[in-house]
């Protein structure tokens, strides 16, 4: 089987989710190191935490966080720290896999939602599967996938309820003075100075079941995610007003967080700012919501595994009438007969 080719990410632009952040927080909070100290230090403001920091930000952090904790092994540390809700959404969705296999496909396509540090990448030959990392930021430290393939075996540990069987685990980089944290995390079976950044391991961990898993949920929190990698990517391509206002709308819409003044606060602009630049760009607020809400309704009606309360959810409602009454505005037709039509 051929390996699943990695997304191209374009450094400029790329994020890091503030929920990635915090790993690395907490790292160095257990290390004595002031949050505020650490943000002056690396340049960045974090008091509000923002909704997220650019892929530079995130390095100079880690670095920094580093360099003040006197830890030559806080990446490793930083892993250590990962709990599921550091990947965002698609940390749910790992819950609602059946199995590990289906876990690692969604870690290809969702990795994004959480950060854009590089990408996951997964070959199966036979007896012998091998999950690669690409790292998109060529000035990062060692620091950066050593966090990521630490966090991957804390979280592979937690959803199989079980330590996981040691792997193969082989980095680009020299090996550093002292690996004896790398031997207590990964084992001994380590590699320096390789090609790339991989773990082999025997392909039939791919068929072990996640503990409590709840595959039921799996189809409404897919179908959300993939929406939200949607927006994002557009975003990422129209970084102007009206595509900051539609990211925001869509990444808050199930908690029923869409309102002018919680947008406007998650953007650092005030409401008035908000509703002026929308103006100049010829859009209100309530026309952003409302085609957004329209399109996902189209999309999501034609995907028959979601019922209309779920749907309702998903695009903010409270009720299920009130989704109802919306759709009839934009199109004419119920929700249901709008689905029996397709």
């Amino acid at each position: 089987m051929p390996s699943t080719p990695s997304s191209v990410i374009d450094q400029a632009s790329g994020i890091v989710a503030v929920a990635y952040l915090q790993p690395l927080l907490e790292a160095a909070a257990a290390r004595g190191v002031n949050a505020d100290k650490l943000a002056r230090a690396a340049g960045q403001m974090l008091s509000p935490l923002p909704e997220s920091v650019s892929a530079d930000a995130y390095l100079r952090l880690l670095d920094t966080g580093a360099e003040f904790a006197h830890d030559p092994h806080f990446g490793l540390h930083v892993g250590e720290c990962v709990k599921l809700g550091a990947y965002n959404v698609y940390g749910l969705i790992l819950l609602s896999c059946r199995d590990f296999g289906q876990a690692l496909q969604q870690t290809l396509r969702f990795e994004g939602l959480a950060h854009d540090l590089g990408r996951s990448a997964l070959r199966i030959d036979g007896p012998v599967a091998e999950y690669r990392w690409d790292s998109a930021m060529p000035d990062a430290s060692r620091h950066l996938v050593e966090s990521v393939f630490a966090g991957i075996q804390v979280i592979g540990s937690w959803l199989a309820g079980r330590e996981l069987p040691r792997a193969v685990v082989a980095f680009r980089h020299a090996a550093p003075e002292d690996c004896s944290e790398h031997r207590r995390i990964f084992g001994e079976n380590l590699r320096f100075n390789a090609e790339a950044n991989v773990a082999r391991f025997d392909s039939a961990l791919l068929a072990w079941p996640v503990r409590n898993a709840d595959v039921g949920l799996y189809p409404v929190l897919q179908q959300h995610a993939e929406q939200l990698l949607r927006e994002k990517q557009r975003v990422q391509a129209d970084a102007g007003i009206v595509g900051q206002v539609r990211g925001a709308i869509v990444r808050n819409l199930a908690q029923d967080r869409v309102r002018l003044a919680s947008i406007a606060e998650e953007l650092n602009i005030t409401p008035r700012t908000l509703q002026r630049k929308l103006s100049d760009a010829g859009a209100t607020f309530q026309q952003v919501l409302d085609n957004i809400r329209h399109e996902l309704a189209l999309d999501y009606l034609a995907r028959d595994r979601l019922s209309l309360a779920e749907i309702a959810f998903l695009l903010g409602y409270q009720e299920q009438s009130s989704f109802c009454h919306a759709f009839k505005e934009w199109t004419g037709l119920n929700p249901g007969a709008y689905r029996d039509s397709l």
